[in-house]
């Protein structure tokens, strides 16, 4: 029977080629967008997933509030933290702090390598985290200074493993940045999977901070900031009990804002969330866009179920042409099951064909997809994930099926319930449900179109508007050159970087260069213990800061308000001989300073070091527009860690930079020469909003294609349905446009339906994603219009293809058989 059926069903496919292949392409359409996207919806849910505790796993979060104002909403926090937390909470069975001292050189001989990264961390991270290791032991691997496990892509690197004899390297030492900083090698682990929030080339022991290094803010302090702290709670703790519990913790260790000048609060974010659903500040993890995610979910499965849509609406619409069939089993004794069991193995083997198709489309399309969200994604890699703790290719196969059944379940229904003495004599005609369940689906498919069309202008009007907006400074042309870290400190240091940047100057394509602590886009320090000379001494404020040259202003084009600019003398390798700062515009109210000339020659207190105002600047944006500008401090200080800036001209870029990096080399000998352009780290800062436009033009695009497919196959038969009325029309003296407007006025209707039903939908979920910005566009009117008319033109120019030939055609033709 199952044979007779499929093969009932494949003649009936070749039969109606057409409208066959428009099921088949738009399924398949609507399956390989949904395989592309959860591709990347799945990778993106599976970061972390990997550690054997990571449900247990928790980062330690602080919010820092002063005068009443949340002034830090951050994953750095003080060095005691952890210590005391695994102290008095039982709760707590193991700790991690981790400090990043930043890109290393690191060397073993002969062999160097610069940009390594390096996380420095206690012997617990090992227990935690499931990270294999390849050759060592992890349960002590970090518990003495100056310890260090390596990756394997970085031992591949230092030392000759083509024989994997990696065990051969334990015990071997390395140095990092200077050759008298050499760390023992304990452990070689497996590379950090690519779904890690936390990326690292190798691993440090903590206690190298304080015991060799004599940092002693880095153990049990409860005023050095600088470090993120995990915890691993018992199985079955209910985290948000704890975090109840962290308020008189605060109190307890910190007194209010005794201790620190600010009031404390301490929370736990689960670590699965760590990528996808941070808000947070000083972030040391890769981090993603929950909201972008489950919109591409949510697209993927709408552009499925206009697939499985398009089905539904043709197979209903033929109806009509399968009436006599349906009559003629009917008379011939075939039972209604037997008809919905054929009609269902239709659908099967259409959905069948489109599998394969849409497959075989992934196949073809991965490369770019892959370049479009720079992960190296695929189709097998995708299948033997899980998502909703179900097998990614169970659960696409029940989908997939489920998705048969029911798209092919209503069209069987409605076949196989014709009345046979009607349909052979002819007075069968389509029902008034059937016609309503038609135009809802098409409403259905172009609102959705409508409202993707809508979001895709929003962002990439907001995309545009980042891009375009004054940041208060120029970041065009800007060379960015890592600090000279292997160059030591000394009292010459600052007249060899000047000596440095007057040789540049000298360059016929170099406008000018500048050295400081952060570059824009970077996240600033911050001083919490701010105050103007001769105020309340309980009264503190919070300025982000970056230490910066007598270049700085000028070569960002940051604009000077009142006052001077720090000049050559401001600076000074003594930290205690520097006394001058410029500061923000921000500032001046926060500080109680009536506007900018009454701040000039005024001094500020920080941290109860006194500072004299020489200048006041204009705002500018250090990041992104997604945050606010903050009140800044610029100090005159010099480090051998500053990267430093250089402004180029936009001619000849190549040969000035190997000249650049030959007077680097000349300058400061040893250090790796490695830059990047300013321009580029911007872009980094919407990386996600970035790929998020890219991959909604291109499915909104793709479900646009798909639902016009099912309007073309739709109004085609519908078309094909009239002709005879179209060919009397005409025989009567109808004109080509009045049959035009008699055919699509309905489509048309549809279209108008759809669009206002899409409007507030889409309005509701952009206002929702431009949330995420503090900078933002208004939502205008057109951005709900445009796409209105763009959908009704795309309509129009689907159907009136067919209802021109149509109208076209010769009457006689079309009544021919009457």
């Amino acid at each position: 029977m199952l044979k007779n059926y499929i093969k009932i069903a494949y003649r009936n496919l070749l039969k109606n080629k057409v409208f066959s292949l428009i099921n088949i392409c738009g399924l398949a359409l609507g399956m390989m967008a949904c395989l592309l996207i959860l591709q990347y919806v799945v990778h993106e849910l599976s970061y972390d997933k990997f550690h054997e505790h990571g449900q247990d796993i928790y980062r330690v979060v602080n919010d820092r509030y002063q005068n009443g104002k949340l002034i830090q909403h951050g994953t750095i926090t003080y060095s005691a933290v952890g210590p005391y937390m695994k102290e008095d909470f039982a709760e707590v069975i193991r700790v991690a702090r981790i400090f990043t001292p930043g890109s290393m050189v690191i060397g073993h001989q002969n062999k160097q390598f610069s940009r390594e990264t390096m996380i420095m961390t206690d012997n617990d991270f090992l227990q935690m985290f499931t990270y294999p290791f390849i050759a060592g032991d992890p349960s002590g691997a970090l518990e003495k200074p100056n310890q260090v496990v390596l990756t394997q892509s970085l031992c591949d690197k230092l030392f000759d493993t083509e024989n994997k004899n990696y065990h051969d390297v334990i015990g071997k030492t390395i140095y990092l940045n200077d050759r008298e900083s050499l760390f023992q090698i304990v452990g070689v682990m497996e590379d950090v999977p690519a779904n890690s929030h936390l990326h690292f080339a190798m691993l440090g022991s903590f206690s190298t901070l304080y015991e060799t290094s004599g940092w002693s803010g880095a153990d049990n302090s409860w005023l050095t900031s600088d470090f993120w702290h995990y915890v691993q709670l018992r199985a079955g703790v209910d985290h948000k009990t704890l975090d109840k519990k962290l308020e008189d913790f605060s109190h307890r260790h910190l007194k209010g804002e005794e201790v620190t000048g600010s009031e404390e609060k301490f929370y736990l974010q689960p670590l699965y969330e760590a990528h996808l659903y941070s808000d947070l500040e000083y972030e040391i993890g890769v981090i993603g866009n929950g909201r972008t995610v489950w919109t591409m979910f949510i697209v993927a499965c709408f552009i499925l179920a206009i697939g499985w849509m398009n089905y539904v609406n043709l197979s209903t619409a033929r109806s009509m042409e399968r009436a006599g069939e349906v009559g003629v089993r009917k008379v011939m004794g075939a039972h209604k099951k037997h008809l919905i069991q054929q009609f269902l193995t239709e659908s099967f083997l259409v959905n069948v064909m489109a599998i394969i198709l849409a497959v075989t489309l992934v196949q073809i399309f991965q490369p770019v997809f892959n370049s479009v969200i720079a992960e190296p994604l695929s189709l097998w890699t995708l299948l033997e994930q899980e998502l909703f703790s179900f097998n990614v290719a169970l659960l696409f196969l029940i989908i997939l099926l489920g998705g048969a059944l029911v798209a092919g379940f209503y069209p069987a229904f409605v076949l196989s319930s014709f009345s046979p003495v009607k349909v052979l004599k002819g007075k069968y005609a389509h029902s008034k449900s059937g016609n309503f369940l038609r135009k809802g689906l098409v409403v259905f498919q172009f609102t959705t179109s409508v409202a993707l069309i809508i979001g895709l202008i929003i962002v990439q009007q907001q995309m545009k508007y980042t891009s375009e907006k004054d940041l208060g400074l120029n970041v065009d042309q800007k060379l960015i050159i890592s600090g000279p870290i292997l160059t030591n400190w000394d009292s010459t240091f600052i007249d060899r970087v000047n000596s440095f940047k007057n040789t540049l100057k000298e360059h016929g394509y170099i406008k000018g260069t500048t050295s400081s602590s952060r570059t824009p886009g970077q996240n600033p320090g911050r001083f919490f213990n701010v105050r103007r000379e001769g105020t309340d001494e309980g009264t503190y404020f919070t300025m982000a800061n970056i230490g910066v040259d007598y270049d700085f202003i000028n070569v960002y084009d940051i604009d000077l308000l009142y006052g001077r600019n720090f000049t050559i003398n401001d600076h000074d390798p003594d930290w205690d001989n520097l006394n001058t700062i410029l500061v923000s515009e921000s500032a001046l109210d926060m500080l109680g300073f009536q506007n900018a000339q009454a701040a000039v020659g005024e001094a500020i207190m920080i941290y109860d070091k006194r500072w004299e105002v020489v200048g006041v600047i204009k705002d500018f944006h250090q990041k992104s527009l997604k945050h606010a500008k903050e009140p800044m401090v610029l100090l005159p200080t010099y480090s051998t860690g500053n990267p430093i800036s250089v402004e180029l001209a936009a001619s000849d870029i190549q040969n000035t930079v190997q000249w650049i990096e030959g007077e680097y080399k000349r300058f400061f000998p040893g250090n790796p020469f490695e830059y990047f352009f300013l321009d580029h780290q911007f872009e980094q800062l919407y990386r996600a909003e970035s790929l998020f436009s890219k991959v909604f033009g291109l499915f909104t695009s793709l479900a646009i294609v798909v639902a016009c497919l099912g309007l073309y196959g739709l109004s085609s038969f519908n078309i094909t349905q009239r002709i005879k009325e179209i060919g009397v029309r005409k025989v009567l003296g109808a004109s080509l446009v009045s049959i035009l407007r008699l055919l699509s006025k309905e489509f048309v209707l549809l279209t108008t339906i759809a669009s206002i039903l899409a409007a507030p939908a889409a309005f509701l979920g952009m206002k929702l994603w431009l949330d995420n910005f503090v900078y933002r566009i208004d939502l205008a009117w057109w951005f709900f219009l445009i796409p209105v008319a763009v959908m009704m033109v795309i309509t129009l120019i689907t159907i009136s293809t067919q209802i021109i030939k149509a109208a076209l055609s010769n009457p006689v033709e079309a009544l021919r058989y009457e």
